[in-house]
């Protein structure tokens, strides 16, 4: 997966890619079928991966009924994403707001209901599945033609309030802007998910023992950089 990305942006972890309009060039020659091949053995290794883990007994009781979140605490907290969803609460910006293509790959959220990190270790295992699915139709009808579009060096942001968000894969990702309409906005504020999601730790650490700590941190999946930036 690593290789791929390193092939398509020139790196493996802060692939370079996209662009306002598009994406910065076309895909290498031969990059598609990599991909393919690499997406015909992913699901099967998914399968391994289940079987050593989701069942193992160790791995179950060190997350079953462990840093339960609420639908009702992930509300009244803004817990987005995966901790979202594994909470039973089905919203993901891809299908509450559909942007780029995702109104046309049929994209359906992954949840389940236990809101423990064992929830949200299987709602993020489905979406791996998921993934798979959706970048198979998003190849079965890549379009041909331009990469990218021809937009202007400068960008104005639009007069007033405006706010869009995207679905990371820690939760929403948005930005807000206050502007008068020209290019220097008078305010912009990032939603970093990891920074909401951090929020809720001290309830879920109520009862715990300390060596519950670094799994119930881990189910949450923060970037450091999204929190103390």
């Amino acid at each position: 997966m690593l290789d791929l990305f390193e092939a398509l942006g020139g790196s493996r972890f802060n692939v370079n890619y996209h662009r306002v309009g598009g994406v910065a060039q076309d895909v290498p020659a031969g990059w598609l079928q990599r991909l393919e091949a690499f997406l015909s053995v992913f699901p099967s290794n998914l399968d391994e991966y289940d079987d050593l883990v989701t069942g193992n007994e160790i791995f179950l009781a060190r997350t079953k009924n462990i840093g339960v979140i609420t639908p009702e605490a992930a509300l009244a907290y803004g817990v987005c994403g995966p901790c979202l969803r594994g909470s039973g609460i089905p919203h993901d910006v891809r299908s509450a707001y559909p942007y780029e293509v995702y109104s046309e790959l049929g994209f359906v959220p992954q949840t389940d209901v236990g809101g423990d990190i064992f929830a949200r270790f299987r709602v993020r295992t489905a979406e791996l599945r998921e993934s798979v699915r959706l970048i198979q139709v998003a190849m079965a009808n890549l379009p041909a033609g331009p990469v990218r579009a021809r937009v202007p060096h400068l960008i104005r942001p639009p007069k007033g309030e405006v706010y869009f968000a995207t679905e990371s894969s820690k939760g929403e990702w948005g930005v807000y802007l206050i502007s008068d309409g020209s290019q220097y906005p008078y305010r912009v504020k990032i939603r970093r998910p990891s920074f909401v999601n951090l929020q809720i730790l001290p309830e879920l650490l109520k009862g715990h023992r300390m060596g519950d700590v670094i799994a119930i941190l881990g189910s949450i999946d923060i970037v450091l950089g999204e929190v103390d930036s």
